[in-house]
Formats: C-alpha cells, sequence, structure tokens
C-alpha cells in the first residue's frame, strides 16, 4: 500500500486527508498522532484515490476521485463527505462514462463550486457535486491527470490549470463568470459578470513577421479587458456593449450588427482566398490568411458568452472592427486587427450591456502595466495629450460630415466655400492609412478631414510606449490643435445657426 493522495485543511492544521493506491481513505484530526480510517463501503480493493481534496470551508467535508482502471471499472467515481468522513456520497450525475475519475477540485471562495477532471475532459458543478456539466470548452478529448484553481487575492480571481496526459498544459482564463454562476446556483438571467482588473499591456513583439506555424509556442492570455455577459434568452434586437468613462461618456461601443469581414478569413481561409483572387484590393489580402485571428462579435444568443475590449477608444470614422493586422508582432492564428485610436487611460470605468432597452452595468478598473517606470507626470502628460488630440479629430471628423451633409442643400459660392472645407473623400482612403511614425505623411490640413488626420496622427504618434511625450510629439500636437482650431472656426463662420426651441 502507497500513500497517493494527501490534502491538509485550509481551516485547521491538525487536519490532514490520506487516500492510497489500494483505495484507503483515512483521516487525522490531531496532526498525525492517530488515524482513523474512514472508506466508504462501496470503494473496492485495488481501486487507487487518484486525488482527495479537503474542504475550503470547515474540517468535515472533504472530497475524493477514485480511479478504478486497475480493476476494469472504466467509468468515474467521485466522492463527497460533510461529516468528516462518517458517511460519503457519490457524485457523478452528468459525468460521461467510460472515463476514469482522476482529479477533483473546490473553489476556495465559493462554496458547493466544484472542479473535476477525467480521462476525457474537465468538468464543473455549481450544487456540490448533485450535478455535472462539461468545461471542456476547446480542450481535445484527453487524459486529464489533475487540476488547480489558481487563486489570486490581489484582484480576488482566478484561474483553472488542467495538466494533461501527452496534451500539455491548459488554462481556463478567470473563474468570475463559473463564481457568479455558482453564487446564483445556475438561476438564468441577463447580467454582466463584474470584470477583473485590466491590465494595459503592450506584448512582446516578433521581428519582422511572425514564428512560423510549426514552430511550437504557447498562447497569450486575451489582449485587453475580458468582459463576460450572459443572455437569459436570444435577444430579438441588437446588443450593445460600451465602455464609459468617469465622466459618463461613453469612449467605446460595440454592436452585434456591427459588420466584419464574410467570409472570416480566419475560420474560412479557403472562401477567403477566391474572394482574394477576384478582388486582391479586398482587407487583409496582402497577408497571410493564416496570420489573423478569428473576428469577435457580440452573440445575440441565450447563454454565458465572453468579449474583450482592446483597452483604446472607439476609432474615428470607421467601422470600430477596421485596423489592420501588423506584420511586426503578429501571431500565427491570433493575430487581432490594431484599430486606428490612442490607448485609454488607467482609471475606473463601467461597462454597459444594453439589451431590449434594458441596459445592465458593472464597474471595470483599467491599470497601467506594472513593469513601466516611467514618472508620473509624463505618464499624465501622455495621457492628457492623446486625448486632447483624439478628442480634435473627433470634433474635425464630426464637423467634416455634418458639412458633406449639407452641401446638397446649397448652391453657388455657398457651396464651393463648404466643398472646399469638406471635398468628397477618395474612393479608397481609410483611415487605417495613418499609422504611428507616419506624421510626416499626413495630408495638408486644410480641410476638416485633413485637419483631423493631423490631430489622429500627431495622438498616435505617442501610443508606442508609455513615456512621456518627446519634444517633437509636444511641437506636433501644437501644430495640431492649430489646425482644427482654425479649420473648425472657418466651419463655424459658415454653419448656419441651431434652430431654438419653446416660447419665448
Amino acid at each position: 500500500m502507497a500513500i497517493t493522495a494527501l490534502s491538509p485543511s485550509p481551516q485547521s492544521a491538525g487536519v490532514l486527508w490520506a487516500g492510497t493506491d489500494d483505495g484507503n481513505i483515512q483521516v487525522t484530526t490531531n496532526g498525525g498522532a492517530a488515524w482513523k480510517n474512514v472508506t466508504p463501503a462501496a470503494i473496492k480493493p485495488w481501486t487507487r484515490i487518484f486525488n482527495i481534496e479537503a474542504g475550503h470551508f470547515d474540517t468535515r467535508s472533504a472530497y475524493a476521485a477514485a480511479n478504478t482502471l486497475r480493476i476494469d471499472d472504466p467509468h468515474p467515481h467521485f466522492w463527497r463527505t460533510h461529516d468528516g468522513g462518517g458517511t460519503w456520497t457519490e457524485i457523478d450525475n452528468g459525468i460521461a462514462a467510460n472515463a476514469v475519475a482522476n482529479s477533483i477540485r473546490e473553489d476556495p471562495r465559493v462554496p458547493g463550486l466544484l472542479y473535476a477532471a477525467t480521462d476525457a475532459q474537465v468538468w464543473v458543478s455549481l450544487d456540490d457535486g448533485a450535478n455535472w456539466q462539461s468545461l471542456r470548452l476547446n480542450m481535445p478529448a484527453i487524459s486529464v491527470r489533475d487540476i488547480q484553481v489558481k487563486d489570486d487575492s490581489t484582484c480576488l480571481c482566478a484561474d483553472l490549470v488542467a495538466g494533461t496526459h501527452g496534451r500539455g498544459f491548459w488554462i481556463l482564463d478567470d473563474l468570475t463568470p463559473i463564481r457568479q454562476l455558482a453564487r446564483s446556483r445556475g438561476r438564468a438571467g441577463t447580467y454582466v459578470v463584474t470584470p477583473q482588473t485590466a491590465v494595459r499591456v503592450r506584448f512582446g513583439t516578433n521581428e519582422p513577421t511572425p514564428w512560423p506555424p510549426e514552430l511550437p509556442a504557447a498562447e497569450n492570455p486575451a489582449a485587453g479587458a475580458i468582459i463576460d455577459y450572459a443572455l437569459a434568452a436570444n435577444a430579438a434586437g441588437p446588443v450593445k456593449l460600451e465602455i464609459v468613462d468617469a465622466s459618463g461618456r461613453v469612449i467605446r461601443s460595440y454592436s452585434s450588427d456591427d459588420p466584419v469581414l464574410d467570409p472570416d478569413p480566419a475560420l474560412d481561409p479557403a472562401s477567403y482566398d477566391r474572394v482574394c483572387q477576384k478582388n486582391p484590393a479586398a482587407a487583409d489580402c496582402s497577408l497571410p490568411l493564416y496570420w489573423p485571428a478569428p473576428q469577435q462579435r457580440l452573440s445575440t444568443r441565450a447563454g454565458l458568452h465572453r468579449f474583450t475590449w482592446d483597452t483604446r477608444y472607439q476609432p474615428i470614422g470607421d467601422n470600430p472592427r477596421t485596423g489592420e493586422v501588423e506584420a511586426t508582432g503578429a501571431v500565427p492564428h491570433r493575430s487581432e486587427r490594431t484599430p486606428v485610436a490612442p490607448w485609454a487611460a488607467p482609471g475606473r470605468y463601467t461597462v454597459r450591456l444594453t439589451v431590449e432597452g434594458k441596459s445592465y452595468t458593472q464597474p471595470l478598473t483599467l491599470r497601467l502595466d506594472p513593469r513601466v517606470k516611467a514618472p508620473a507626470a509624463g505618464l499624465r502628460q501622455l495621457a492628457a495629450l492623446s486625448r486632447e488630440m483624439y478628442d480634435l479629430a473627433a470634433a474635425s471628423h464630426a464637423a467634416h460630415l455634418q458639412a458633406r451633409a449639407r452641401i446638397d442643400s446649397l448652391s453657388g459660392a455657398a457651396r464651393a466655400q463648404v466643398e472646399s472645407l469638406a471635398p468628397p473623400a477618395p474612393a479608397r482612403a481609410p483611415r487605417a492609412l495613418v499609422r504611428p511614425g507616419q506624421l510626416a505623411r499626413a495630408a495638408p490640413p486644410t480641410t476638416l478631414e485633413s485637419a483631423s488626420q493631423a490631430a489622429l496622427a500627431a495622438a498616435m504618434a505617442m501610443q508606442d510606449a508609455d513615456v512621456a511625450p518627446t519634444a517633437a510629439q509636444v511641437a506636433a500636437c501644437g501644430r495640431a490643435r492649430a489646425q482644427v482650431t482654425a479649420v473648425l472656426a472657418r466651419w463655424r463662420r459658415l454653419e448656419p445657426p441651431r434652430r431654438r426651441s419653446g416660447r419665448r
């Protein structure tokens, strides 16, 4: 007989549970001075106790995974006790047969939330093992030998780590939505999960192109703020997700109606390749089709969904999904499109989900990368200048749209004056052409739109690093500020006065 499982109680230093390779479970309550055999009668000899988990909330609870592969029983067997081993209950309801039990863990923060692993996949129970449901998600069917909840007390969040036999380690990032579901005892509803603190990180880049796809490499976590939401039923209309700053201003907005590339080059590269053959100028056709990540889209279907805010402001004048997959730092099948918009400043925000006219909110904290050591004064200057240039670019672009909408109602000299400020856009001149480092190539700021482009270029030139703006960047912002101010003043002289409503 050999001990194959050992678990000390988080509640008492004197309580220790042990399991052996011949199906024996024992417990001590006095630090090992005396042991008591509490093996369930139904456990057969030569059963191996693969792991045992002492309860996190009291000293009399424990959970055990009994592996019966050696006695030709391929079925899972998980056990639970709440009276110090006096009585045990087998808790396998909902777990698929023909895959032996390997591991069971209790969530350290939510009573009754259990995770289990078999020779085929990972499972979750919201009701202390009475019922189980699949947590396999995108994992392959593989023997999961052990699982562990990696808890982080600083952010009250956690990940689930699974160690497999032959397919490496897998990590389920952020157990917050599962914990919230367990606390509500699985009741269906529409809500936003309280998001964990988001960290604004610039991930490492590979120069000048991504690693080849045959090179083994692990995936990074999602870049940005992870937002989980649940829908009680299929939404009849569009679903909207907004990021609101502390002043109540919407700085980023997504909708389930936002257009996306169809077909998606990441999900159907063969079909997209045919599109590129017919129209080489189509978006992303200049890139290897194994670079882009699948496009995000807000789901309108009932259930729990995950979305990621890239921690940037709303792109100006473009579909929020536009942007380029850049060669520098591209990752095969995981390269996101970089929107042409500055980073949002660290601080407190609100996530607002709107479904069928009703809104649901949760607070979100955005932190700066903890590795950044730049002086606080320089970072404040960077955030202030970035936001100012972004706001000027947005105001000038909005004025351009107003002017274009007015042109058809004008004629003669008035039309010529307005058109000089807001000429029609070229057939193909996307804002995505203005990239960091291209400030000198911005169009002369003689129109509302070119002034907007100059301000946006000045903002984007400062987004490559969390450092104080250089003297050249500050000067460029000054020029862009003057250009936008001058062209907006010209437009206001031409803009008709707004109508006033109400009685005199």
